[in-house]
């Protein structure tokens, strides 16, 4: 197998790999007890959200090579000293008793399974019986979601230090999978694990956006702490030359902006989408700049906005509106639904939820033709013959997950931009 080169210089370079993971047993194992715990607001219908996934699945696979999680996991337990570390790993983080010894005579494909669709708590004890618990290893509803537990960042891949306990077990899958699958030449990175010391960084790939290989984008969040940033920073000064890096402060509340992408994405070498109330008009939340050369910090100051600081820098964006431009009220639902959140499969030509209509109607006045998924999978349209377009999933029950096509999806290698 000739291995994958990890490479992404950017959000918006042709795709060339990236890795999902198809949602299973694991969202159906969340209760309205446990959901919140699992940090979803609502619980997902699987039989409704596995074929809004897999109609995304298949416009992936259309355009580029495409890894499941899951396949990646199964293939790397194949080696029994992995196997035997990855479990060792995961046992001693969440302290699972003797769940060890259980879990380690399990064939690899039902590990494999189990370590993301949750191991049932074996009830041989008067404790355990009367334990509200159904799962000694607790279920990964949140996995589809693949930007999170790691990113691509130039020629590495950057392991994240999650905001929740509950989501560590997904940063331990994604670094033995770049660290032992034969697929992928890369190493991998832990910036909280190596530079925190103040045992609250936290970073997660959903805030952070690649606009250049030397530009960095990060949001300041309820998931991203600042001693996270510090972190990352801390890495960026390994590396030579100049590298910038803009913050964009998100509120806690709502939900629906966990992640700087929730807010901000890009489409095109010269235009983004944003949530207009909080990228532009927002007086409450900073943006700062920071300029790294070579192994110091030379510059932190406020900006203006995230655009402002863009266009400084020779990246000059025209934003599309999330919600369109007339009615906060429209821009507001369509953000809660992810109306923000793009992800782009080559400059110009991105994918997102179709029922967030009046988004599409802004993209369609800027340029982007309407794409149905279905008629991409059926060969109806030949997307090759538009320079731009928008190709719409449906995403009636996925997007009550919380996140949309950007959160499902770490690329691993894209085309370098024609500047």
């Amino acid at each position: 197998m000739e291995k994958i080169n990890i490479n992404v210089q950017s959000e918006i370079g042709e795709l060339e790999s990236v890795i999902i993971h198809t949602p299973g047993a694991e969202v159906e194992n969340m209760t309205p007890e446990n959901a919140a715990r699992a940090l979803y607001s609502d619980i997902l219908n699987l039989s409704v959200a596995l074929p809004e996934y897999n109609e995304f699945k298949a416009v992936l696979e259309k355009v580029a090579r495409v890894f499941d999680v899951k396949d990646l996991l199964n293939d790397i337990l194949e080696n029994e000293k992995v196997k035997a570390s990855l479990i060792s790993r995961i046992c001693r983080y969440e302290a699972s008793e003797d769940i060890c010894s259980l879990i380690g005579n399990l064939s690899d494909e039902e590990l494999a399974a189990q370590l993301i669709q949750g191991v049932e708590m074996q009830k041989d004890t008067l404790t355990k019986y009367l334990d509200n618990e159904r799962f000694s290893l607790h279920p990964l509803p949140n996995f589809f979601f693949t930007r999170d537990a790691s990113f691509a960042m130039n020629n590495k891949v950057i392991i994240s230090q999650m905001a929740s306990k509950v989501r560590e077990r997904e940063t331990l899958i994604m670094e033995a999978i770049f660290d032992y699958h034969p697929a992928f030449s890369t190493q991998t990175v832990n910036p909280v694990k190596r530079f925190d010391k103040s045992g609250k960084g936290t970073i997660e790939g959903g805030d952070v956006l690649i606009a250049r290989e030397d530009v960095f984008l990060s949001g300041i969040s309820g998931r991203t702490s600042s001693q996270g940033i510090d972190a990352l920073l801390e890495y960026m000064k390994t590396k030579p030359g100049t590298k910038h890096l803009i913050l964009q402060e998100l509120p806690y509340q709502p939900e629906s902006f966990i992640h700087l992408d929730m807010v901000f994405t890009f489409l095109d070498k010269d235009k983004c989408m944003i949530f207009e109330p909080l990228i532009l008009n927002s007086s409450r939340h900073l943006t700062i700049h920071i300029v790294v050369e070579d192994n110091k910090v030379v510059q932190i100051k406020e900006e203006k906005n995230m655009l402002d600081a863009l266009k400084k820098l020779g990246i000059d964006l025209k934003p599309v509106l999330c919600g369109g431009k007339h009615d906060t009220y429209i821009m507001e639902r369509e953000q809660w639904q992810s109306g923000a959140n793009f992800f782009a499969i080559a400059p110009g030509k991105v994918i997102g939820y179709g029922r967030n209509t009046y988004t599409m109607e802004a993209l369609n006045q800027n340029g982007f033709e309407i794409i149905k998924a279905r008629d991409v999978i059926r060969n109806k349209v030949d997307i090759a013959s538009y320079d731009k377009y928008a190709i719409t999933i449906e995403g009636d029950e996925l997007s009550r997950g919380g996140g949309g096509a950007r959160c499902m999806t770490m690329p691993v290698s894209r085309k370098a931009v024609d500047w």
